[in-house]
This record gives structure tokens, C-alpha cells and sequence, in this order.
């Protein structure tokens, strides 16, 4: 997709959101999570858009992040770990489907 934005850039500007985020997702009961979890979390969304993105709406991004869109990547991510999505292809769904289908 080659999003040719630079997020980092904007790191130090959106820094007390990044706190605020952290802080909110603390109380919640999710104390493992850091400011960089959370950076993390907001720029992956936003390299799935082709186009630019201004200011305001990185902002806007960062601000609605979820403690729930923080598990939903927690799980993806232990599933991944677990090794079988993505062995023979670059494809998450693909190799998903590649593996459902191999073990009938």
C-alpha cells in the first residue's frame, strides 16, 4: 500500500494523548499497557488508508482507540505467535483458509 506519511514526525505533539490513553486503558485493569502500545495501536490503523493524513484526524484516530480495539490486537497477535496464519503466504485470510481447509 505504501502509505508514503510519516507519522513520527507527530510523536512528540501527541504525546499527552498518548499518556491520557495509557492512563484510561490503567484504570480499566490493563496496567501492562505503555504510551508506545498505544502509538502503535493508533499508527497501524492509519497505514491501511492510501491517502494523507492530516493532523486533526490522527488526532481523532488516537483519541477514539479503544481498550477493546487494544485486546481485539492483543489476540491477533497471540494467534500469530501461535504459528499457523501466515506460513505459506503474506495473506492473513489466505493462510487462515489454507489452514482450515488443510485439516479437515
Amino acid at each position: 500500500m505504501g502509505n508514503p506519511q510519516q507519522f513520527e514526525v507527530w510523536k512528540t505533539d501527541v504525546e499527552p494523548i498518548l499518556e491520557l490513553k495509557r492512563d484510561e486503558w490503567h484504570l480499566l485493569g490493563h496496567e501492562e499497557v505503555a504510551k508506545e502500545d498505544v502509538w502503535r495501536l493508533g499508527v497501524q490503523k492509519l497505514n491501511k488508508e492510501t491517502e494523507f493524513t492530516p493532523f486533526y484526524r490522527f488526532v481523532n484516530v488516537l483519541m477514539r482507540l479503544s481498550v477493546t480495539d487494544f485486546m481485539n490486537e492483543q489476540t491477533i497477535n497471540a494467534y500469530k505467535g501461535m504459528g499457523g496464519w501466515t506460513k505459506d503466504t503474506d495473506d492473513e485470510l489466505e493462510g487462515i483458509l489454507g489452514d482450515v481447509l488443510d485439516h479437515d
